[in-house]
């Protein structure tokens, strides 16, 4: 019997969204071990959640229906606010390791898809329905498996595309809040790193510290309208980018919006003198706080809406192909990525950073990231190469290994 769905409207899913991020900082400021390991409290949150809609699905046969477009929103802001806040000679200093992360993360992508592909062809499946288990819906998420599903289905004649993309992200996704935060603590301890105690985070604050931030009315309103002046010029630079036949996922365009956005507002204010440093530092305080916000709230909701029985069709096939990635996800961050990076505490967080974006999202490896940070310190570094790299480059690379693979 088909299940009966209850819709749950988008004002109705956004306060509940609250209510999990509440309940999952409650369970991370109980047990040590969560913290220890630096489980992100959305991830606690949000899987709460998704357990009990499982339960209405397979108990008692209503299948749960979020309304999530606030979701989308959310992470614009976000990536809007990592923009206004990074530097250029900061960004132009890491340089070196930018680039290295980058060849990193592009060879990476590649030995992912052989992975899919070898698995897809030992299971009997077409060797190129394995991609919808590589770098199409881990790297690129739900949104980049659902732009390949037509090309896979009508094209290449796979008609579970779809069904692959989507069980294959599902399983990646959670993998990927779950790695991030053991991974940094394993290298922290293997290689006894020094933690930094830099309590001025790029996102978030410390565990155990107060929880208030010093920022007024002004402060926040500042922020506010930056941000929005941002999200504008970003939709406009996706349009430029959209017109050139370069299709990126538009919080890359609302990133490079803020960068261009927030490097001339500093050099300006620089100019006209040290009176306008109080302006910068409101404004900064107001967007810490709306990033924080924004992204704890996004992976709340992404992992609300998460469905459990779509994992159902092909679930032997899926359970191999992604334990064998996360695997490979786990060995190359630990033994290649770290070592590359530099072997210290930036490093550490770096990897528990890339092991969230190669099996989930930018956003996952932002939320790994933080959580690392919020245990040891805090590590600048990381938080400009990781999401410039994961969040503008890699798709760029992703979208020609995909279409080199598909073409092969």
């Amino acid at each position: 019997m088909e299940p009966e769905i209850v819709e749950i409207q988008d004002f109705v899913s956004f306060t509940l969204a609250i209510i999990a991020l509440f309940v999952g900082k409650n369970i991370i400021g109980r047990y040590e071990l969560l913290r220890k390991y630096s489980i992100p409290e959305p991830v606690v949150g949000g899987f709460a959640c998704a357990a009990i809609v499982g339960v209405l699905y397979y108990g008692f046969n209503l299948q749960v229906e979020f309304d999530l477009e606030v979701r989308d929103i959310l992470l614009l802001y976000f990536f809007a606010g990592i923009g206004l806040k990074a530097d250029i000679a900061t960004l132009l200093k890491g340089g070196k390791p930018l680039l290295i992360l980058l060849l990193l993360s592009s060879g990476f992508i590649f030995i992912q898809n052989v992975m899919g592909v070898s698995v897809a062809s030992l299971f009997g499946l077409d060797p190129k329905a394995g991609l919808m288990s590589g770098s199409i819906s881990l790297i690129g998420g739900v949104g980049t498996a659902m732009a390949w599903t037509p090309t896979f289905v009508e094209e290449l004649g796979i008609s579970n595309a779809a069904e692959l993309g989507i069980a294959s992200n599902t399983l990646g996704l959670i993998s990927a809040c779950v790695i991030g935060g053991p991974i940094a603590a394993y290298l922290m301890k293997r290689h006894q790193l020094t933690a930094s105690h830099d309590s001025d985070l790029d996102i978030g604050s410390s565990h155990g510290a107060s929880q208030s931030l010093s920022v007024d009315y002004f402060g926040v309103l500042r922020a506010w309208l930056w941000l929005n002046v941002t999200l504008i010029m970003g939709y406009f630079i996706d349009l430029g980018l959209s017109e050139a036949g370069l299709k990126l996922p538009l919080f890359v365009a609302c990133l490079l919006a803020g960068i261009i956005i927030g490097n001339f507002g500093r050099f300006v204010l620089a100019r006209r003198g040290n009176q306008h440093s109080t302006y910068l530092e409101e404004a900064g305080r107001g967007l810490t706080l709306i990033q924080d916000i924004c992204l704890g709230m996004f992976l709340t909701m992404a992992l609300m809406g998460l469905k459990i029985w779509e994992l159902e069709g092909s679930l032997l096939y899926i359970s191999v192909v992604m334990g064998l990635q996360v695997l490979l996800s786990i060995l190359f961050t630990v033994f290649i990525v770290f070592r590359a990076m530099g072997k210290d505490y930036e490093a550490a967080v770096i990897c528990s950073g890339f092991g969230g974006v190669t099996l989930g999202s930018t956003a996952t490896a932002i939320v790994n990231m933080t959580a690392v940070s919020q245990q040891y310190g805090a590590a600048h570094r990381a938080f400009i190469i990781v999401p410039l790299v994961c969040g503008f480059f890699i798709d760029i690379v992703n979208a020609m290994i995909i279409n080199f693979f598909v073409n092969f």
